[in-house]
């Protein structure tokens, strides 16, 4: 069997291209980064190391590698006999990907079963989005795209920090993993990938893993920055900010269980490890890495707006939440592109339009008003 995985970097090697070759696949990354292709092509193997609780080292073996850009080519053919395509390149990504995919598709014989596409990405349903892109790239007299590919999303989380410099190929990533797959689209022929859980309705667990690892952790960063503190480890350390991300999981936790009919105990029990994961000494996580591009993470249906906004719908005033969006309105961290940018349309508009160009809130929703406070309050140290 053979996967061809788009995006060779730290959560490409150490996560859905590690799984994959423990399902049996042989893996072909692709990658436009070309030292990092090369370095892959000319190796045999490399390792991921797994701190935490159980630590392992596990050994990665029998793949290849092509640059997606100058061996385009070689990609599309690989694409064409492949079982299975992933991607791990970032959502803002796949549109550059997708034609390639297209083209593999278009040259797939007839006589093979359609192509499996997943996206691996820290985004809802990315796979539609991947999806839309090669339709958009599709030439019609190639035949119906549906007919010679599969499209499930899914839903991932791994923590893969920056890595120490000299690790080379290896990576460090975190004991803990989940991708979890929606097996509706497969009709009962879905892929054997032993690490991975397949669901029929995946939406519930997109939102449960946004809004509390990816809310949470972020919350960390911010608050952590806030506090003048370096890692993550270190400002959950901190009591008061470890008890002010607590209590952004709290009212996350409300709306997952009231919303999606989580059992409140067993949220409860995600939640604990989630944090137990933050705390992991192991992981050299900064507040500045997972802090970074504010303003996507200020979204609308992102991890701060998009569960305050939908608790305010339900007639309940988000307080920790909104006291996460004030911090991250703070990050300030000038090597940041996002950071920098926030800080602009801060200074350049009103906090009514201010407002509305960084969430996308309109002003007759009931969480703007509050949002519309911090953001004037932020002004006003300026």
């Amino acid at each position: 069997m053979k996967a061809v995985h788009f995006g060779a970097g730290n959560i490409g090697r150490g996560f859905v291209g590690l799984l994959l070759h423990e399902a049996g696949y042989e893996v072909v990354f692709a990658d436009v980064a070309d030292a990092l292709i090369s370095q892959l092509a000319s190796a045999s193997s490399y390792n991921v190391h797994e701190v935490g609780e159980n630590p392992a080292v596990k050994t990665v073996t029998g793949f290849r590698a092509f640059n997606s850009g100058s061996q385009e080519a070689a990609v599309v053919e690989e694409i064409s006999t492949a079982e299975v395509v992933t991607t791990a390149v970032g959502p803002h990504i796949l549109k550059f990907v997708a034609p390639v995919i297209a083209r593999g598709l278009a040259a797939r014989p007839a006589d093979l079963p359609p192509l499996q596409v997943m996206a691996c990405e820290n985004a809802i349903n990315a796979t539609d989005l991947l999806h839309t892109e090669i339709r958009a790239a599709w030439d019609d007299s190639a035949g119906e795209l549906d007919a010679v590919a599969v499209f499930a999303n899914t839903a991932v989380d791994r923590i893969v920090p920056n890595q120490a410099p000299g690790q080379g190929l290896d990576v460090t990533v975190e004991t803990f993993y989940e991708w979890v797959i929606d097996r509706t689209p497969f009709d009962g022929d879905a892929p054997v990938i032993p690490g991975a859980t397949f669901v029929d309705e995946l939406g519930p667990y997109i939102e449960r893993k946004l809004f509390t690892v990816n809310t949470g952790h972020a919350s960390a960063a911010y608050f952590g920055y806030a506090a003048g503190l370096e890692k993550i480890s270190d400002a959950m350390a901190d009591p008061a900010v470890g008890a002010r991300v607590r209590a952004v999981l709290e009212e996350t936790k409300e709306l997952l269980v009231a919303k999606h009919g989580f059992v409140e105990a067993e949220q409860e029990a995600y939640v604990q490890k989630i944090l137990s994961r933050f705390t992991n000494p192991h992981l050299p996580d900064t507040v500045n890495r997972v802090g970074r591009a504010p303003l996507r993470k200020l979204s609308r249906h992102d991890r701060f707006v998009g569960p305050a906004a939908e608790l305010a719908e339900r007639g309940v005033t988000p307080v920790a939440l909104l006291e996460a969006m004030s911090a991250a309105l703070r990050f300030d961290d000038g090597s940041d592109d996002e950071a920098v940018e926030l800080a602009n349309l801060l200074s350049e508009l009103d906090a009514t339009a201010a407002v509305e160009r960084i969430t996308e809130l309109t002003p007759s929703h009931p969480l703007f008003p509050a949002v519309q406070k911090i953001v004037e309050d932020r002004q006003a140290e300026a």
